[in-house]
């Protein structure tokens, strides 16, 4: 828990367009887990937690966006690199219901199989 490593990982999150890398998987956990328990005995915790929740606010309002993204282009799949699992967890519900809901506006908005044609 460096605070010169942790502001170039949050720098770097917000010049990219892309989700970078974590240095752990549960970096969010590890962390609320140290600076709950132990930030007496961390050395900058206060600034670590900031530079961390920086970090974590930067990369949802990136997946916000994706996701916004993802359903008004009526995409049908999307590719989760380098998120971590609480992230994923984060949005899945929404994003899952936005779809559940777009299926069904789809399956209403095409016309019917079963309409019966009059020929002539």
């Amino acid at each position: 828990m460096d605070v010169e490593k942790l502001e170039e990982i949050r720098d770097q999150e917000r010049k990219e367009d892309t989700f970078t890398p974590m240095p752990s998987p549960y970096y969010m956990e590890l962390t609320k887990l140290l600076l709950n328990y132990a930030s007496d005995n961390i050395p900058k915790a206060d600034e670590i937690r900031t530079l961390v929740k920086e970090t974590w606010d930067t990369r949802l309002a990136k997946l916000r966006l994706s996701a916004d993204s993802f359903v008004r282009q009526q995409e049908a799949h999307a590719k989760l690199d380098n998120l971590t699992l609480m992230e994923i967890n984060t949005t899945g519900t929404f994003l899952t219901q936005a779809l559940d809901h777009m299926y069904k506006l789809r399956t209403n908005l095409q016309p019917s199989e079963s309409t019966d044609s009059q020929d002539f």
